[in-house]
């Protein structure tokens, strides 16, 4: 739905914030939003941009705190804190992409994408990722971008999925380091809630893990897998469950 409008309250649930956060946000003037009279509304089209480029923006504390948050929200529609093992599989992982520059990064992740089973139709997601990319980049600093379509409508997939590629030559990306990329992820999720939770799931690992170094390492697709959801633990704790499939 991309045209949907929320409320003040329905838009903090939706980006995982509380009200004051999103007050905080409108106050300086740091969220799209419109007045309709006294009353705050915001376009589902504009919001989602924002969200994703805010989240892939944020270092530090504030991105902690924000996983912390976007954690809290979703358990009450996924009962497991780790994500990969479901959304991420051997199968899914490229560990030599052949592409050589942004347009056929593009096109070969969708079409990883596609031989996951779980899209319905891979020419509406490249275009879709074409124009995301467009809005601004997806590249991180590190050498690792995390790619998504601009609207993670849910018609687009029959479930939610994470693919990987690996180039085997660095790609000038537009990172905001200025560095070449070679680490590349597609997120989709039909839950709109969960799109964001990923994001910030993955750009919490690249912060604060090994990770980046680990699968640049990693000799095959099946490695590569077992390096993510290491990571994935090392991030949640302990108490997490996310190694039960490489124990």
């Amino acid at each position: 739905m991309p045209y949907r409008t929320y409320g003040l309250d329905e838009i903090a649930r939706y980006l995982h914030l509380s009200r004051g956060d999103v007050e905080h946000l409108v106050k300086n003037q740091e969220i799209p939003f419109e007045k309709h009279g006294n009353r705050l509304v915001f376009q589902k089209v504009a919001i989602d941009s924002w969200a994703s480029r805010r989240i892939l923006g944020l270092e530090g504390k504030q991105l902690a705190d924000y996983h912390q948050k976007s954690s809290r929200a979703v358990r009450e529609v996924f009962k497991d804190q780790a994500l990969l093992p479901d959304q991420l599989q051997p199968g899914f992982i490229d560990p030599a992409l052949p592409a050589k520059t942004k347009g056929s990064v593009l096109r070969e992740m969708a079409l990883l994408a596609g031989r996951t089973g779980r899209v319905n139709d891979p020419e509406a997601l490249l275009e879709e990722l074409r124009f995301r990319e467009n809005l601004c980049s997806t590249g991180l600093p590190g050498g690792v971008a995390l790619l998504h379509p601009r609207r993670p409508e849910s018609y687009m997939f029959d479930a939610p999925f994470i693919v990987l590629g690996r180039t085997v030559q660095q790609i000038p990306f537009g990172a905001p380091d200025g560095e070449a990329t070679d680490l590349f992820f597609l997120i989709a999720c039909p839950d709109d809630r969960m799109h964001l939770h990923v994001l910030a799931r993955l750009c919490i690992m690249a912060h604060k893990t090994e990770i980046l170094a680990e699968l640049r390492l990693a000799s095959c697709a099946d490695a590569m897998f077992d390096a993510m959801v290491r990571a994935e633990r090392e991030v949640l704790g302990p108490e997490s469950d996310a190694g039960r499939s490489i124990e």
